[in-house]
């Protein structure tokens, strides 16, 4: 069975290639403090993908250097900010 990780599209800027990152909750040893932890993985995707994404990841075989995973599906998608240009606007 594969190890699968949910996480956020934290760079998209290279080909068929995206930085994920997860964030875990961890419990510190002595102080008993909940403590918010994150890892950045390289994972191949064949899909666009922007940046804010929510993505489940999958291990795989090494695919180059960095890369042991990759993007088995899309939870969901980030909304695209339009920018709406008004016509009324006097200078």
């Amino acid at each position: 069975m594969k190890k699968t990780l949910i996480g956020f599209v934290s760079s998209n800027k290279m080909q068929k290639t995206v930085v994920v990152t997860v964030e875990r909750m961890i419990e510190h040893p002595r102080y008993k403090k909940t403590i918010k932890r994150h890892s950045k993985f390289y994972a191949h995707t064949e899909i666009p993908l922007k940046v804010g994404d929510l993505v489940e990841i999958e291990e795989t075989r090494p695919l180059s250097k960095l890369k042991r995973w990759r993007v088995r599906r899309v939870i969901k998608r980030v909304e695209e900010e339009s920018l709406e240009v008004q016509d009324d606007q006097t200078i």
